[in-house]
């Protein structure tokens, strides 16, 4: 159950392929709720809509807390309306963008208005072909699971331009990949399996790094001491070749894990600089904004939020109530980390500068309901994923979505 959260600041197949900052806290309480990631979005009838800001405070980290001037939102477009149960977004090298459906195992195509090619409603439209049948064949959605993250291979190196995707079969989580021709996904390659599945603290975040390798998030699947095993691909942040090795220079040679002790990442991005951040569920207390390092160790479950650092454990950069965020995307510009929160029903930004990180600072807050992820466009503007029909929001006309926004 739910305990008192006063905000502190507290801190192949994948199976074979085992070998063996400043913080912040934001304030806020709530009742007691069940250890799931994010149980409800919705409230009763008359309730009262998601909180003001709260107020941040650093604890000693080492990194420097600075004052930076709030943004605010400038523009506020919807791009796409109707989605079923949306989850994932990729930009592909043409400036169009792929959305996968959670619960229908399917991927939709978004081309976006460009100068040339005016398009004010990008109407998205369902990939076809062996891939797209065979997605929604053999994809087992339930709570959480499904077809979840997606990314698209950089140009320049292996499978370069090829679609990968997470997603829950009957065996569990695997990342496959497949060609795409216009709207003709290809047959599926699966690249790694073996990930353990559950109807909650699923993980299922792709992304490939500045370095050209495949990150893949995990969560613990229920099972948190599994997050603290090396030799389980639950719980751990992987990086893998765009086959499906454990990538050169991993902390272990011959393990995909890239850090652990993690208990439920759905958001990673990297700073211009090259740092790595990461987004996590908590369970009872804290959510958390960490950065990442390798071979780290992020203290799940004997630590939740900060104190973990005697033990060994890295501590986070920030942390906030779970009712408050709940982030499952994040994007990082050059100015700051941007989180989607799903419980919390706001866009989350901690200010990063030359000097150090700034206080966060919510942004749409009760505006669009639960978001799910938040993403770079190549024009620089943020696209943000809702997710108020996935069971657990209170749809809204129009709903799901994904928003263009700008800030400044």
């Amino acid at each position: 159950m739910h305990r008192d959260r006063h905000a502190t600041v507290v801190r192949g197949n994948v199976a074979r392929g085992f070998v063996a900052g400043v913080i912040l806290f934001v304030g806020g309480c709530s009742g007691p709720r069940e250890p799931s990631d994010d149980p409800t979005g919705a409230r009763p009838a008359g309730a009262p809509g998601p909180t003001a800001a709260q107020t941040a405070a650093p604890t000693d980290s080492g990194v420097p807390v600075v004052e930076v001037p709030t943004v605010a939102v400038t523009s506020s477009t919807d791009l796409v309306t109707g989605l079923d149960a949306p989850w994932g977004l990729a930009f592909q090298s043409d400036g169009t963008a792929l959305v996968t459906l959670r619960d229908a195992a399917q991927v939709l195509l978004i081309t976006p208005a460009t100068p040339t090619a005016p398009n004010p409603t990008p109407n998205p439209t369902p990939l076809t072909g062996p891939g797209a049948a065979e997605l929604a064949a053999t994809t087992t959605p339930g709570g959480e699971a499904g077809l979840l993250g997606v990314a698209v291979a950089p140009a320049g190196g292996p499978h370069a331009g090829e679609v990968y995707l997470y997603r829950t079969t009957a065996g569990g989580n695997e990342v496959v990949r497949a060609r795409l021709d216009g709207t003709v996904l290809a047959g599926l390659t699966t690249v790694v399996d073996g990930i353990p599945r559950a109807g909650n603290h699923d993980g299922g975040r792709l992304a490939f790094g500045p370095d050209g390798y495949l990150y893949v998030t995990t969560g613990d699947a229920g099972d948190p001491p599994a997050a603290q095993d090396p030799a389980s691909p639950a719980g751990k942040i992987l990086r893998l070749t765009a086959d499906g090795a454990p990538a050169p220079g991993n902390p272990s040679a011959g393990s995909p894990v890239w850090s652990l002790g993690h208990r439920n990442v759905q958001g990673i991005g990297w700073a211009p600089d090259g740092r790595l951040f990461a987004a996590e569920f908590g369970q009872n207390t804290f959510d958390e904004l960490n950065l990442i390092t390798p071979g780290a160790n992020y203290g799940w479950p004997a630590v939740e939020g900060t104190g973990g650092t005697e033990a060994g454990f890295a501590d986070p950069l920030a942390t906030w109530p779970t009712s408050d965020a709940s982030p499952s995307g994040l994007a990082v510009t050059a100015e700051g980390v941007y989180l989607a929160g799903l419980r919390g029903e706001r866009l989350w930004r901690v200010p990063l500068t030359a000097d150090g990180v700034g206080r966060p600072q919510e942004l749409l807050a009760g505006e669009l309901g639960r978001l799910r992820a938040v993403v770079v466009a190549p024009d620089g503007s943020l696209w943000i994923v809702t997710n108020n029909t996935d069971g657990r929001g209170d749809p809204r006309p129009g709903d799901d979505r994904i928003v263009r926004v700008t800030v400044g």
